[in-house]
């Protein structure tokens, strides 16, 4: 709606210009908004004070000027005034909302499309679990944003691609097949001291007793450097099967799953480090290869090689998004746990320093998921074992309860995650209310089919009955959602849907208690049916961005 408004001032202004009434240079940026008191307008605009200084006039003396070169009854535009300063605000015809609505109904699912994006490539990687154990309620929360942002982007035109990213190179990985294996010691009667710093969950102890029941005793009386190489891959490969169907269970899926081990199997790493010392950007003190990423506004260099000679994550990190941007991406997307803020001026530093440009990265932090059961938090430590798993969480709740939660929130700010309300089938949830709004639209159509009063979609209806203050309201707010699908993509912010959906369906709900739907009245009817088609659609792309389902009976 705001690029139709938009070019009507635009028009005007060119009019303007061209009765040499204003000089207008470049073109002025147009910003268009809604004023905060409804009955000022339903759009506004401060062009006229931003060009006071170019034009030397008031603002006020420029907004006449505009005002009078706008056509009224064109385009909508049913009144144009001046308030405050210089603000214009805009009154539209209902003519311009309806029209508009019926294009939304007629949309259906793809109501909500743009092309902001212009096809530009984009990579998100997210989740990228160390496959050391079950995913917890943080790597959920890090899903539910990562899958419903690249829904987003593609919904806004953006050529997305999802990857997970396996950490299946280092010590962890070592300490992980350690576990396993006096795990399987351990069910087998030979017990060894086993290390505080190893891994304790049961999940080792399953995946031992898989090796058992496959292999018996075959390990028993090998050494550990012969069974520990064995027993990190199996356990790698069970878990990494865990975690896919996790993810898959709570309507996650990925394009491509990345291994570390095949960075350094090409010799991507070794490359990356050829590359960066051939360009004098790293150097070696202390028996370790350091990259100096100070000079690239990093706090302070890096280690990339230790003096053992193992390479860091960080090393690897580098082939891989040198990998990344050799595949053809332009915008590199990472979420990631709020304890790696530090990890954002290394990266943009070796970007710099491979001669790329360091806005091509952005990396998103996820705040930390408080697992609330019975007002008491829940610890979690992974190898401890004392962690609430994700499917248990979505076992608990569902998956419509648990993604919903974990998207209500803005992403940078920390979430209490309360298991108990996510149960609750009442107005207080807020996934059961909108699940309940789209059920109840569901209902009222069932009931108008029931009374012989056939709607025919996908056909165009008189909505001029249409006449009550909270319909143009309800209109108002359905015909904003392609431009808040459209500024979550630009801001990267997947809670703006939470929030639009719970205000389009308070709207609903109020309206719905106070006006009949089908009545004896079959135009207003048909209008309102309409009206409400418009709802479910809108309701339906956005839990469809949230991977929410819309249940038409509860």
């Amino acid at each position: 709606m705001k690029t139709v408004i938009k070019e009507i001032i635009i028009c005007a202004l060119d009019r303007a210009k061209r009765a040499g009434e204003l000089e207008l240079g470049n073109p002025p940026d147009v910003v268009i908004e809604k004023p905060k008191d409804e009955k000022m307008g339903d759009f506004a605009t401060n062009v006229a004070m931003t060009l006071a200084r170019k034009e030397r006039k008031n603002p006020k003396v420029i907004a006449a000027i505009i005002s009078r070169h706008m056509e009224t009854g064109v385009a909508g535009l049913d009144s144009v005034e001046i308030a405050g300063p210089g603000f214009l605000n805009l009154k539209m015809s209902p003519s311009f909302f309806l029209n508009r609505l019926t294009d939304a109904v007629q949309q259906r699912n793809d109501f909500g499309k743009s092309s902001v994006g212009q096809g530009i490539k984009i990579l998100i990687e997210f989740v990228s679990a160390n496959p050391t154990g079950p995913l917890h309620i943080g790597h959920g929360r890090g899903a539910a944003v990562g899958d419903t942002l690249a829904r987003i982007l593609k919904k806004a035109g953006y050529d997305l691609s999802t990857e997970y990213y396996v950490n299946d190179v280092g010590n962890q990985m070592n300490t992980l097949g350690r576990s396993t294996w006096l795990r399987y010691l351990e069910l087998l009667g030979r017990t060894k001291e086993f290390p505080k710093d190893h891994y304790r969950g049961e999940y080792i102890k399953d995946i031992a007793q898989s090796v058992i029941d496959q292999q018996g005793n075959e390990f028993l009386d090998k050494s550990e450097e012969e069974c520990v190489p064995f027993f990190r891959e199996i356990a790698k490969e069970k878990i990494l099967e865990g975690i896919r169907q996790d993810l898959s269970d709570f309507r996650v899926t990925f394009d491509n799953w990345f291994s570390e081990q095949s960075l350094y199997e090409d010799n991507s790493v070794e490359r990356a480090i050829e590359w960066l010392r051939d360009k004098g950007h790293i150097y070696d003190k202390d028996g370790a290869v350091w990259l100096k990423s100070s000079a690239f506004d990093d706090d302070k260099d890096r280690v990339i090689v230790k003096q053992t000679g193992e390479k860091t994550y960080f090393c690897s990190d580098i082939a891989y998004h040198q990998n990344k941007i050799k595949r053809g991406f332009k915008k590199l997307i990472n979420l990631m746990g709020a304890d790696h803020h530090g990890y954002v001026p290394r990266m943009e530093a070796v970007l710099q320093a491979m001669d790329y440009d360091k806005n091509i990265f952005k990396i998103l932090l996820i705040q930390f998921v408080s697992l609330l059961r019975g007002g008491k938090k829940v610890s979690m430590s992974t190898r401890s074992g004392e962690f609430e798993t994700l499917s248990d969480v979505v076992s608990e709740v569902g998956v419509d309860a648990a993604r919903y939660f974990f998207l209500m929130r803005s992403s940078d700010a920390h979430l209490d995650f309360d298991l108990e309300l996510a149960k609750q089938e009442t107005p207080e949830n807020p996934v059961f209310y909108i699940q309940y709004a789209h059920a109840r639209i569901c209902s009222i159509f069932r009931g108008s089919k029931d009374k012989g009063i056939q709607f025919p979609e996908n056909t165009n209806v008189d909505l001029s009955p249409l006449v009550e203050e909270e319909e143009y309201s309800i209109i108002k707010a359905i015909l904003t959602f392609p431009e808040v699908v459209e500024k979550s993509a630009l801001a990267l912010e997947v809670h703006r849907i939470s929030h639009y959906l719970l205000d389009l369906v308070s709207r609903f709900h109020g309206y719905y208690s106070r006006h009949r739907v089908i009545s004896d009245d079959i135009p207003l009817t048909l209008a309102r049916l309409y009206l409400l088609d418009g709802l479910r659609v809108t309701i339906r792309n956005g839990f469809d961005l949230m991977g929410i389902s819309v249940p038409e009976k509860m």
